[in-house]
């Protein structure tokens, strides 16, 4: 565990499993004290309030407890799943096909069929980065990122998945569309995919 400024500490694990283990005790406890938690990849950042009483050691003890895929998966709760309607008619779709060796329609099958979860969240408001591409679907990011990526446009970008929420510059390959709103100032949360949840992709 590391100590990042004067109310946060970054819990270091070793998968997003156990991340998210240590996000479902951390909910559990209503603890006062912490005003925000951050997943990562395989972090964890918790914030706590500015001068609240808080004892770090029980940060340092869920480190080691959640460190256990055991006990990952066990405390794991099970997730909101949301279900993405795809349009499979991306600009990288035949590249993508063509590197992993299968036609159009095995990966956009193979994409479809895998079962992923949002790992956590960045880049922009409401980007969930899926994990469970399946490895054969795995893809470097383009060599020259695009100017303007469409909103609800699917993407993979190396190991992981996801679709864009809003418009902006992106150089992830393109898989299809989604018409799903995934990030609304006027709903709460204003992101629709949160860390933990399961997604499926539907084609259309």
């Amino acid at each position: 565990m590391i100590r990042v400024g004067e109310a946060a500490w970054l819990l270091d694990l070793a998968s997003n499993a156990q991340v998210r283990a240590a996000l479902n005790a951390l909910a559990a406890t209503e603890d006062a004290a912490v005003y925000d938690v951050v997943p990562g990849a395989s972090t964890l950042l918790v914030v706590t309030q500015p001068g609240a009483a808080f004892d770090p050691d029980r940060l340092r003890e869920l480190e080691r407890t959640t460190r256990s895929e055991a006990a990952a998966a066990a405390s794991t709760s099970p997730p909101h799943v949301h279900h993405v309607p795809v349009r499979y008619d991306g600009e990288d779709l035949a590249e993508l096909a063509r590197a992993a060796r299968l036609s159009v329609d095995e990966l956009v099958a193979r994409h479809a069929a895998a079962d992923y979860r949002v790992a956590f969240v960045g880049f922009q408001p409401g980007f969930a980065y899926l994990d469970g591409l399946p490895p054969e679907l795995h893809a470097p990011r383009r060599a020259s990122p695009r100017p303007r990526v469409p909103a609800g446009s699917v993407a993979i970008g190396g190991e992981w998945t996801g679709v864009y929420p809003l418009a902006t510059p992106g150089g992830w390959n393109l898989l299809g569309t989604t018409d799903l709103v995934l990030f609304a100032t006027d709903v709460d949360p204003p992101a629709l995919l949160q860390p933990g949840d399961a997604v499926r992709f539907v084609p259309r």
